[in-house]
């Protein structure tokens, strides 16, 4: 017998053509980043399929949100590591030069 319950993947194809009209309205620069924000949604659909909540938009949402933490996350150590660099840099260039000729 086969499945009776549409998948957590099948109702996110739904949603996002349901949104189908909003992305063509976009302006194509921001297409891709709609685009984008299904594809943070596809990466988790496991995890939210099975929570099989009653609202499929709810999961992809936070699937989303956790996507964009992580890119926080790795901008802001990308941030720390130059600031870092930046610093030693800074260092090198105001220490002295040596007075042993």
């Amino acid at each position: 017998m086969g499945r009776t319950n549409p998948t957590y993947r099948d109702a996110l194809r739904a949603i996002e053509e349901r949104w189908a009209e909003f992305r063509r309205a976009l302006r194509r620069r921001d297409q891709p980043r709609f685009d984008q924000l299904f594809e943070y949604a596809r990466e988790h659909a496991d995890a939210s399929g099975l929570l099989n909540h009653q609202n499929p938009l709810l999961p992809a949402l936070l699937s989303i949100d956790l996507e964009q933490e992580a890119r926080l996350d790795d901008h802001e150590e990308r941030l720390e590591e130059l600031e870092a660099a930046v610093a030693t840099s800074d260092d090198q260039e105001s220490a002295p030069p040596d007075a042993n000729p």
